[in-house]
């Protein structure tokens, strides 16, 4: 079996369409969506997208896509969240349907799928353990080996930092997709292509249109999600602030 893994999508439509036209002609076998549909201007006809294309996909859940169930239910979350997260987590439970909302909030958090080439591959949003934790490609080697205990399989595919990397520790092979429709490094919509090699991806789309849809979503966050498509945070500066992240919550855990 090959595979496409996209993560991090972010109702990023444009990006979404570039990247299925490249994919196309590969012929792969499935789509693995790894999550964090939601969160981002256009998050109902994105999913909307994905779901036409029936069981050529395969998903797990994202941290956005859980808040964004927890929005539909009752308005608000218990997770901590700024306040215009928050504001942009009400709109979106919105403009979303009880359908939508179904199917999100039954995705699994882990994928066991066999890739050619590759063997057993474990798909996760954040980590094998939490949706939300994080791994980037300074994490150290100590926390790492916390972080894949008991996972068997030699390769894992995770996201949620919106940044590329390959990194090996001992015989498990740790990769992130980056982000298809929010990276934080170049402009792009990053993912990648699986069996019987491991490829890092990039795809270009017009940002200028994407911008233009953005605007016209209505989306309370818009001008965040436009400033990332014409100047997206580096790849440094954003492994910088999440491994700053990762450190305070492990000092608050054991506290």
């Amino acid at each position: 079996m090959t595979i496409a893994a996209i993560y991090d999508l972010h109702g990023n439509l444009l990006a979404l369409d570039a990247v299925l036209e490249e994919i196309e002609p590969l012929g792969v076998d499935r789509i693995l969506i790894g999550g964090d549909v939601a969160f981002g201007p256009l998050v109902r006809e994105t999913l909307d997208r994905l779901m036409e294309l029936g069981d050529r996909c395969v998903w797990i859940r994202g941290n956005a896509d859980r808040e964004l169930v927890s929005f539909f239910d009752g308005g608000t979350t218990d997770s901590f969240l700024p306040d215009e997260v928050r504001r942009a987590g009400a709109w979106e439970s919105q403009h979303i349907t009880r359908f939508h909302r179904d199917f999100l909030a039954a995705l699994p958090q882990h994928q066991v799928l066999n890739v050619e080439g590759l063997g057993e591959v474990l798909f996760c949003h954040g980590s094998p353990r939490s949706d939300e934790e994080i791994i980037t490609s300074a994490t150290s080697e100590e926390r790492l080996r916390r972080i894949l205990s008991g996972v068997t399989q030699k390769t894992v595919i995770c996201g949620h930092t919106h940044v590329q990397f390959d990194r090996h520790l001992g015989d498990i092979r740790v990769v992130n997709a980056g982000s298809l429709g929010m990276p934080y490094e170049e402009p792009g919509a990053y993912w990648v292509l699986l069996g019987p090699t491991v490829e890092l991806r990039r795809t270009l789309y017009d940002r200028e249109q994407a911008a233009t849809a953005f605007l016209a979503s209505g989306h309370p966050l818009i001008e965040t999600f436009v400033e990332n498509l014409e100047h997206p945070t580096s790849a440094e500066e954003a492994t910088a602030f999440f491994e700053t992240m990762a450190l305070r919550r492990d000092r608050d855990e054991h506290r």
